[in-house]
C-alpha cells in the first residue's frame, strides 16, 4: 500500500533529483570519496531524516520509514531515467553508480593530456589482476563484465592502462599505426589515460561486445583492431 506523502517531503526530492539530474553529467570529480560523498540515495536519505523530524511528517514512524523508501526508490528511477545510464548494483543501498556522461571523459582527457602514461595511482582502479583503468572506466567495464557473464559471455581482458615507458615498448615492438602498426606514439595514447583496454575474445564475445558494449559507454575506435575498445561514456 502507497503512503500518502506531504507536499512538503515531496517538494523536497523534486529539488534534489533535479540538482543530481543537472550535476551528472558535467561533474569531473569521481574518486571514491566524491563518488560515496555525493550519491543521490545518500543525499536524498539525509534530506528526508530531516524533513520527517519536523513537525511535519507522515505520521508513525512505520509509515514515514515506509515513505522513505518509496521516495528513494521513485526518484532514483526516475533520475537514472533522466541521465539515460546504465548502472551497478550497491549493496549497501541497492542502488546503482551511474556510468560517467561522454562530458565527465572529455573532462578526464582534458585533465590528463600532459600526463599520459603518468595517471597517479589515485585515478587508477583494479578491474582484476594487474589491470587497471581509470576509476570511472573501471566502474563502466567492471558493470560489463558482469552483465556478460550473466549471459554466459566471458569478456578477458589482455592490456589495460599503460604507463609511458609501457608505450614506448609497444611502440619499438608492434610499430606505430601511423606507420602500419598497432600501437600510437607514446604520449597519445587512450590506454596512456586509462581509458582503454585490450580485450581478450573469442567469437561469441565479440559479438557480444558489437552489440552490447555502448551501453556501457565503450567504443571499437581503432580499425584493424577488434581486440581494443575505448570508455567513451553514455
Amino acid at each position: 500500500m502507497r503512503v500518502e506523502i506531504p507536499s512538503n517531503i515531496a517538494a523536497r526530492i523534486g529539488e534534489i533529483e533535479a540538482r543530481f539530474v543537472v550535476r551528472a553529467p558535467t561533474s569531473v570529480d569521481t574518486t571514491p570519496s566524491s563518488v560515496q560523498a555525493n550519491d543521490f540515495a545518500s543525499v536524498l536519505a539525509a534530506s528526508l531524516v530531516t524533513s520527517s523530524t519536523s513537525s511535519q511528517t507522515v505520521g508513525s514512524e512505520t509509515s514515514t520509514q515506509s515513505a522513505i523508501e518509496a521516495l528513494i526508490s521513485d526518484a532514483s528511477a526516475s533520475r537514472l531515467g533522466a541521465l539515460g545510464t546504465s548502472r551497478s548494483m550497491d549493496s549497501a543501498t541497492g542502488l546503482g553508480r551511474p556510468i560517467a556522461s561522454r562530458d565527465v571523459v572529455r573532462g578526464i582527457e582534458d585533465q590528463y593530456r600532459n600526463d599520459n602514461g603518468r595517471l597517479p595511482d589515485s585515478a587508477l582502479a583494479s578491474i582484476g589482476g594487474s589491470h587497471r583503468l581509470n576509476e570511472t572506466a573501471a566502474n563502466a567495464f567492471q558493470q560489463l563484465q558482469t552483465s556478460a557473464r550473466a549471459e554466459g559471455v566471458e569478456i578477458g581482458v589482455t592490456d589495460s592502462y599503460r604507463s609511458y615507458d609501457s608505450q614506448v615498448d609497444v611502440a619499438r615492438r608492434k610499430g606505430l599505426y601511423s606507420q602500419g602498426g598497432l600501437a600510437a606514439k607514446p604520449g597519445t595514447s587512450d590506454h596512456g589515460l586509462g581509458l582503454a583496454l585490450d580485450l581478450d575474445l573469442d567469437s561469441k564475445a565479440l559479438s557480444w561486445m558489437r552489440s552490447n558494449a555502448g551501453r556501457f559507454g565503450f567504443v571499437a575506435d581503432t580499425p584493424r583492431e577488434s581486440w581494443h575498445w575505448k570508455f567513451d561514456g553514455v
